[in-house]
């Protein structure tokens, strides 16, 4: 698997649970299998607690045969993501929105900081080695968990799935370094040298770092490794403290390095999107992305590893997938419309998206007794597949659509979810496989469709160019008064006939599936013919016209 960019050998372990091991980690397999070193009786009595607010140990893997190093030193350590950051006075107002690095975001910004591109390149910074991420097969109860609510919900989000289970164990292991942390190593001198010591190899520890794009909010100096010499750590020959760092679950990029990320992904991304139907173009494909057709649409199929989800990205490029996982995208949002459970999210690539809980399965809403609602009900709100399907024979038969981007299917869902009411999409669908031989859309699941946010620019002209449009649909454009209450509805009519002129109907059309775009305080973007410029942008009940 390769997952941020960092590549992996997933297996099921001998217990039912998960080993995620890295390339450093693959030589060392058998080490690192949990009954090796997670064994109840060989843990509690070869592990060592090490300083600090986390749960961390230090742990001799078992001897192996037959290999050159019979046993391994590990470090392992539990993932704190979701629960509260405990900051002191003094980088609280540095940190204030800290939260704890997911497992494979921390083994991401790890492996950018050793592989050290950004900054000056004869300063490195040493690390311990990520080795391996273990998932046990237990689930605690939500109290045992000791994850704030608020920040699983900030972070995550309840519904629908979530980006780590709340409800499971994340054990990071990464390998030994030896020496002494720095609180240690300076004990030999007195109060005052001791404390001017540690606050100038915090500071040295910090101006690196900031010098290679990093920082970590809530620094100490028990999180930097030492080699003791005779008079104090070993130094480097120009003199500098010679360390290496311990924790990252902190971890973050300078806003300037992050910025310089970020802003090449974006570009890239725009570049992929615009050619991702292409068939004339070499695609790499990693063994554990799919190619798969469904009504005709190509996709990128693949399991997001954080949630044990499925993952379908729109296109024929691999290279897109990993822009759509959905820690991503599950970040800080904005909802759009609670009633059609609709948000806004800026991703951690900088790329505007928006995405809607599926309501396939729900009872459409109306009244039953008026006839209006017999062919609403009838018809059934469309699958996720069959929106995508829709929305691109839309935009082919002359229709300005959203664009989809992808559709996220959750893990299992618990056994006391609500039933679904109306199971005919899921039967229509219960042919339809994915690559690995799974049912396309079984019911367990809920699902997210992942749309572009339209900032006034079609794909084909969005690498080179800024959006500089506001998108905003045609019924809160009429109350900021944008256009007047008479134009609302001729626009609304205009729109329902090219709808029906293209061979399509919206069972359900109103100024909130109609998007229009402007510029605040300027004008409103508008056709070659002097018309305001419309678009589809929800397809739940569209329909080819009986």
């Amino acid at each position: 698997l390769r997952i941020l960019g960092v590549n992996y050998a997933h297996l099921m372990t001998d217990d039912d649970g998960e080993l995620y091991l890295t390339e450093y980690g693959v030589p060392f397999y058998e080490h690192l299998r949990p009954e090796n070193w997670n064994d109840e009786t060989w843990f509690k009595s070869k592990r060592t607690r090490l300083e600090g607010t986390s749960t961390v140990y230090r742990v001799p893997s078992q001897p192996v045969s037959g290999k050159p190093v019979k046993s391994l030193d590990l470090v392992v350590k539990w993932s704190r993501v979701g629960e509260d950051v405990p900051l002191n006075t003094f980088t609280v107002g540095q940190a204030i929105n800290a939260e704890f690095n997911t497992p494979f975001e921390e083994f991401s910004l790890l492996e950018e900081l050793r592989a050290g591109r950004y900054g000056p390149k004869g300063l490195r910074i040493l690390t311990q080695k990520p080795l391996a991420i273990y998932v046990p097969p237990e689930r605690m109860q939500e109290w045992q968990s000791g994850r704030s609510a608020h920040r699983i919900l900030m972070k995550l989000a309840r519904h629908p799935g979530i980006e780590i289970d709340i409800l499971r164990s994340y054990i990071m292991i990464y390998g030994w370094i030896g020496g002494v942390d720095a609180v240690t190593a300076y004990n030999q001198f007195g109060l005052h040298e001791r404390n001017t010591h540690l606050r100038e190899l915090t500071e040295q520890v910090n101006r690196e770092l900031a010098l290679k794009g990093f920082f970590v909010a809530d620094n100490k100096p028990t999180h930097f490794i030492v080699r003791p010499a005779r008079h104090g750590p070993r130094k480097c020959r120009d003199g500098r403290t010679l360390y290496a760092m311990v924790d990252y679950e902190l971890m973050a990029r300078t806003p300037e390095h992050d910025e310089a990320v970020r802003s090449t992904a974006r570009s890239r991304y725009l570049e992929m999107e615009r050619d991702r139907f292409r068939t004339d173009l070499p695609r790499a494909w990693p063994g554990d992305l799919h190619a798969t057709e469904v009504f005709g649409v190509p996709y990128v199929f693949g399991r997001t590893e954080s949630t044990g989800g499925g993952l379908w990205v729109v296109g024929r490029d691999p290279a897109l997938f990993s822009y759509f996982l959905p820690e991503r995208w599950r970040t800080s949002r904005v909802t759009l419309s609670m009633r059609q459970r609709t948000f806004y999210a800026l991703t951690k690539d900088r790329i505007h998206l928006v995405w809607r809980i599926s309501r396939v399965g729900e009872l459409p809403p109306g009244t039953m007794g008026e006839p209006s609602y017999q062919p609403i009900l009838r018809h059934g709100f469309n699958s996720p597949f069959e929106e995508v399907e829709l929305a691109l024979s839309l935009a082919q038969a002359g229709v300005k659509t959203a664009y989809p981007r992808a559709i996220y299917r959750t893990r299992a869902l618990a056994d006391d979810a609500p039933k679904v009411l109306d199971d005919r999409r899921f039967s229509r669908h219960q042919k339809l496989l994915t690559p690995d031989g799974e049912l396309l859309m079984p019911m367990e699941h809920d699902y997210v469709t992942i749309w572009g946010y339209y900032r006034g620019l079609e794909d084909e002209q969005a690498p080179s160019d800024r959006g500089c449009w506001t998108p905003i649909d045609i019924d809160r454009a009429a109350d900021k008064g944008l256009i007047a209450a008479s134009e609302h509805d001729d626009l609304l009519e205009r729109h329902r006939q090219d709808l029906a002129d293209a061979g399509y109907e919206d069972l359900l059309l109103s100024g909130h599936h109609i998007l229009m775009c402007y510029i605040p305080h300027g004008p409103l973007k508008r056709t070659a013919d002097g018309e305001i410029e419309l678009r589809q942008c929800n397809f739940e009940m569209v329909r080819r016209k009986i």
